[in-house]
């Protein structure tokens, strides 16, 4: 895979985010970079902690009638209401 990175590369990096970016802006980088990663950490430790595992809607072996997802057939049009329908588009 890939090998540790050694000092010389390191150097490397900083001194072409160095050219990139200025000295100036590289600070406030390194700063909301670490917020991101500080707001990332805390929102994967409340999913883990305070979802159930019973959250989902569907459970294992549920047909999709019994979800919601599927037309069910006290959805279909009876034969009125397809004549209707068959009327208003003549």
């Amino acid at each position: 895979m890939l090998r540790q990175l050694g000092a010389t590369e390191i150097l490397i990096i900083i001194a072409v985010a160095l050219l990139l970016f200025g000295a100036r802006r590289l600070p406030d980088m390194a700063r909301s970079l670490g917020k991101s990663a500080r707001i990332l950490k805390n929102e994967a430790h409340t999913l883990k902690t305070h979802n159930p595992p019973e959250a989902h809607a569907t459970h294992r072996g549920a047909s999709p009638e019994d979800s919601g997802d599927a037309p069910s057939s006290r959805n279909a049009p009876n034969g009125s209401d397809a004549q209707s329908i068959a009327s208003a588009s003549r």
